[in-house]
């Protein structure tokens, strides 16, 4: 891969993390429909695409550095009796949420990885995506439950829903935003949820991965290009983020539509692209 394709890879990252279109849907995808010369299983491929989640992840630890900051006065104890209470039953919620997703990834890591190769299984899964957040709005529990009522049970099966990620063309902020829509929260509400359990789980995904971009059999350049990609892929995450919290908070009647029928288009076009 080179520079131009890395940084390609980067801006479609920024912005389809986020946005509950899949962006490991779009980045298998994106370079089979161009006929770009890049092998998804090979070694660099997974690290190259964890240094892209790590931009992403400082774009988020950025943008919510109040919550982070919140949280971590309140787990040391150094905020008022109430704020500790609280900072820790949201540690808990977030580490609830994160586990499930934990637990399958490390289960199944070969069988997911194999599909990062199967651009005609993502395109499939992006229609199954579009379904997905149609169904989560015409589903969603009534009420407008504030993110602070936010339970254990509510936090486990929002981890549960992100588990559904792992395949390519299921989005993970589209999977969780459903999951809480279902427990009864408004679409802002869901997403800053969403959003704050993203970041665990992308660190831990760029502990294990990105040594491997240092390893002997990573062809000269990755590691380089990987770094350029993870500051664009930062850069556009944080845009889309700041785009993304306003948006929710203004179309909560309707919010997860368009993008819906943007999986439908995008995922039977890519499919009828690839198949012929």
């Amino acid at each position: 891969m080179n520079t131009i394709q890395s940084i390609v890879m980067a801006l479609l990252q920024g912005a389809t993390e986020l946005f509950p279109v899949s962006s490991l849907g779009h980045a298998v995808v994106f370079p089979a429909l161009l006929h770009w010369p890049i092998d998804q299983l090979a070694p660099s491929f997974l690290p190259f695409l964890v240094m892209l989640h790590l931009g992403t992840a400082t774009a988020l630890l950025i943008y919510f550095w109040r919550d982070w900051w919140a949280l971590a006065t309140g787990i040391l104890g150094l905020d008022s009796r109430h704020q500790v209470r609280e900072s820790r039953r949201v540690f808990a919620l977030i580490v609830v949420a994160t586990l499930p997703g934990v637990i399958v990834g490390f289960l199944l890591e070969h069988f997911f990885r194999g599909l990062f190769g199967a651009p005609v299984v993502a395109a499939v899964f992006l229609i199954v995506n579009g379904v997905l957040l149609l169904g989560g709005e015409r589903l969603r529990a009534r009420g407008q439950r504030p993110l602070s009522s936010l339970s254990v049970t509510d936090a486990l099966a929002i981890g549960c829903w992100q588990c559904t990620a792992l395949i390519p063309g299921i989005s993970r902020s589209g999977a969780t935003m459903v999951g809480g829509l279902l427990r009864g929260i408004d679409h802002e509400g869901a997403a800053h949820f969403s959003f704050l359990i993203a970041t665990p789980i992308i660190l831990g995904a760029t502990v294990l991965e990105v040594p491997k971009l240092l390893h002997a059999g990573v062809p000269h350049g990755v590691a380089a290009n990987a770094l350029l990609a993870a500051i664009v892929a930062g850069a556009t995450a944080f845009a889309s983020t700041a785009f993304l919290m306003r948006y929710f908070r203004r179309h909560d009647a309707w919010a997860l539509d368009p993008f819906a029928y943007y999986c439908f288009v995008a995922g039977a076009g890519s499919l009828a692209l690839l198949l012929l």
